[in-house]
């Protein structure tokens, strides 16, 4: 019986200014019924063409295929290669035998239909069904995903749901014709880590169901040791290393996959260097690797990752100890309250409210970095903004050395905002694509009166380009022409472009591949360093956030639950809640 997807000697290239730039060389593997098989790399080693040339999605030109066949077998029999059938003939292929989940629902959603008209319409495109029996397996698909309230979901916008929600949508899309391959294409990418583990069981229970075959593409190695049977580690194009999970999770042979493994914050202590992948490679200068004789020793943490602890309910922040013992704090946030109406109607008063942030206090240090954690939805982000009142808050008071920040005026905000600036999660949303990055972070410093003249100003940031790992030939280069990682890099340098005394860490590191993530996280603590500045972190990710903060807070529901040092959160939790988040960190077998 043949598998049900071959990949044989694949090889495709991306024309760019007349000449052949190579994509993948060569690659082959295979995926039989009900088994998932994971391809893991970083960011641009060819995960994400090798699912898209499965479907014939890469548009020709500028994509050009040199060689290599995708025999589909559905029924284990006579195979079809894919990349010889005409596009009528892939649209009977696409969504009803392959499907496909991607990486960015809300790009893949259609902002101006219903969750439900779009199910549908996937539904009906395959099936002469009526509309009213489409209608019912659509909600009996929200309700198999496990949406709440699916009626009510049917009639949801795309943008009235969390992301989350969002990737069960696309799942439910994707399942609605029973295919006999899945390919999902990084599916839980900067969902918080209790979703995630959601969304792999749901993915699990349906391809037990069907038999189904399942391609899940990945950068996070502990992600794919959660739900694969076999794993593809891709590096610039080729396949490196495949073999069971684990096998190559428990002896890596590869240099490359021992060097993902290495990179992971969870295997390292507070203060050490996260190792990169470049740390383990030489480039000649032709452009040929050579891996360095240096063993990378991988190690795996042995404590039991969560501990029974008696339950503490209310969390004293005066308990914390702060770095400099007797000293004012940085940033002092008291019983700060955002609320938004949950409901809006005609000559009613509006008295059901959600809490996005409910009564919060916080204390900053000097030089200190707290993180902030918890699963999407629990106000983490609306905390954040709410600091520098790009939401203003309903009630409390925020004190910047002393002042409190919501009694300024906008004009006197303008100047404070000077010392407090903020990075966030997409930096590519946040640049304006049509200004080049040096004029996008010289703007900053005009509005705030840095730099004698335009000159001086660019000499500060070819100076500040460079702090952050970039050249200065990136000065007139546009946001679309960088890599998120360099991206994130931008950001950064547009916040301490102002040299603030507070920077504001919003999901910075949550959607780049684990070697990238190193190199920000580094890069945060070598600038740390330098500059001294406090940071809140606000992450999903409690590994990362362990590895970066002096202090841990966890907030649920527009509240934090629990507050201590990070090694104290992490190691001995109080709360059920944290000690739920800790169990859904993906580790190892």
């Amino acid at each position: 019986m043949l598998p049900l997807l071959s990949i044989k000697n694949l090889s495709i290239s991306f024309r760019q200014h007349g000449k052949p730039v190579p994509a993948l060389h060569g690659i082959s593997f295979s995926v039989n019924r009900g088994e998932t098989v994971a391809v893991v790399g970083e960011s641009g080693s060819g995960k994400s063409v090798t699912s898209l040339a499965i479907l014939q999605l890469l548009p020709v030109p500028p994509a050009e295929y040199h060689s290599g066949e995708v025999i589909f077998s559905p029924q284990g029999e006579a195979g079809i290669d894919l990349l010889r059938l005409s596009q009528k003939e892939m649209q009977a292929v696409r969504g009803n035998k392959i499907a496909m989940i991607f990486q960015e629902p809300m790009t893949s959603l259609n902002p101006l239909y219903t969750c439900g008209d779009q199910v549908m319409e996937a539904i009906r495109l395959h099936q002469a069904i009526s509309v009213t029996h489409a209608k019912q397996k659509t909600i009996a698909l929200f309700e198999k995903v496990q949406l709440p309230d699916p009626v009510a979901m049917f009639s949801r916008y795309p943008h009235e749901i969390s992301g989350g929600q969002k990737q069960r949508v696309m799942i439910a899309m994707a399942m609605s014709r029973e295919p006999a391959l899945l390919i999902a294409d990084e599916p839980t990418t900067a969902l918080d880590v209790t979703v995630q583990q959601n969304i792999l069981q749901l993915i699990k229970q349906l391809q037990a169901e069907k038999n189904m075959g399942v391609v899940f593409i990945s950068h996070d190695l502990g992600l794919v040791a959660e739900i694969s049977d076999r794993i593809v580690v891709m590096f610039r194009g080729n396949i490196v290393e495949q073999n069971t999970t684990r096998e190559l999770l428990t002896n890596p042979r590869h240099p490359y996959t021992k060097a993902l493994l290495a990179c992971r914050p969870v295997l390292h202590a507070k203060g050490d260097r996260l190792p990169v992948v470049n740390d383990f490679m030489e480039t000649d200068e032709r452009g040929n690797i050579k891996w360095k004789d240096r063993v990378i020793e991988i190690v795996r943490p042995t404590e039991e990752r969560v501990v029974s602890q008696p339950l503490v309910k209310d969390i004293s922040m005066a308990a914390e100890q702060p770095v400099t013992a007797g000293a004012a704090p940085l940033v002092k946030v008291e019983n700060l309250g955002v609320w938004f109406p949950s409901a809006r109607k005609k000559q009613v008063a509006r008295t059901h409210y959600v809490k996005a942030v409910d009564e919060v206090s916080v204390e900053i240090f000097k030089g200190e970095t707290v993180g902030l954690v918890g699963e999407s939805g629990c106000g983490k982000t609306t905390l954040g903004r709410s600091l520098l009142r790009l939401i203003e808050p309903d009630f409390g008071a925020v004190y910047f050395r002393g002042q409190d920040l919501l009694r300024l005026s906008s004009v006197q905000l303008r100047r404070m905002r000077k010392n407090i600036q903020i990075i966030f999660q997409d930096p590519y949303s946040s640049l304006n694509p049509r200004l080049t990055i040096g004029s996008a972070i010289q703007e900053v410093m005009t509005v705030h009166g840095l730099g004698e003249n335009a000159n001086a100003r660019k000499e500060l940031i070819m100076q500040l380009l460079e702090k952050v790992s970039l050249s200065t030939a990136h000065y007139n280069r546009y946001p679309h022409e960088f890599s998120g990682g360099q991206r994130q890099r931008i950001g950064i340098a547009r916040a301490l472009a102002l040299s603030p005394e507070f920077i504001i860490c919003d999901e910075s590191v949550s959607a780049l591949d684990v070697s990238v993530q190193a190199q920000v996280l580094n890069l945060l603590n070598d600038l740390k360093a330098e500059f001294g500045f406090a940071a809140l972190f606000i992450s999903h990710d409690l590994s990362v956030v362990r590895y970066i903060s002096d202090r841990i807070m966890v907030m649920h529901k527009g509240r934090i639950v629990e507050s201590g040092t990070a090694e104290e959160v992490y190691r001995h939790p109080q709360s059920t809640y944290t000690r739920k988040l800790i169990a859904a960190i993906p580790g190892f077998i």
